[in-house]
């Protein structure tokens, strides 16, 4: 493993122990095996490096989420489906949470930056688009639009659910809340008024 990839490793492990802001070029260095230096050298600033090692921590959930997804696929009834999918997601960020509390960590900071961040808005489409694949299978190329409101719709919905169970595990939703929440909202819309 080379210098690069032992920098990804140990910015990471500390993303995970530390928390964005309080990691530092030396800590990174020091679990990395490496010199300071060999920051600068492959990724220029510390912050580039930990903005790189994080985004490559999300899309190894995204991976993982995706493979969880795609059993639950298997699922014929659609609210048992949406369920059993919920269901995995919910796990998923019990075992990541480290990860979830970072990346709600460097959010926070992303909101104070005067211009949004082209890399995080890119990140953003992409799990739209993702999600939208995977929960009904739209489409991006063939249904931006479609695949843009429907995704953004589940990335707002995992954003809350994860904020439910990072701060408060017990009164979160679970995938039975999301489900019985869902179809009570989409009879009280197709009310007539």
């Amino acid at each position: 493993m080379g210098n690069r990839e032992k920098l990804l490793d140990g910015a990471l492990q500390c993303l995970l122990e530390k928390g964005y802001a309080a990691t530092t070029a030396r800590d990174i260095a020091g679990a990395a095996g490496v010199s300071l230096a060999a920051i600068n050298y492959h990724f220029r600033t510390t912050e580039a490096l930990l903005n790189e090692a994080l985004q490559r921590a999300l899309e190894q959930w995204g991976d993982e989420m995706e493979r969880a997804l795609r059993g639950a696929a298997d699922v014929a009834n659609p609210a048992e489906r949406f369920e059993a999918v919920w269901a995995s997601v919910i796990a998923s960020v019990a075992a990541n949470r480290p990860l979830w509390t970072t990346q709600f960590e460097v959010v926070t900071q992303l909101g104070r930056q005067p211009v949004p961040s082209p890399a995080w808005a890119e990140a953003q489409g992409q799990a739209q688009a993702a999600l939208a694949a995977l929960f009904h299978g739209i489409d991006p190329e063939a249904e931006p639009e479609l695949a843009r409101v429907i995704g953004g719709f589940y990335h707002a919905l995992l954003t809350g659910v994860v904020v439910q169970h990072l701060a408060v595990p017990e009164q979160a939703m679970s995938g039975r809340d999301l489900a019985f929440a869902l179809r009570d909202i989409s009879r009280r819309l197709a009310r007539k008024q």
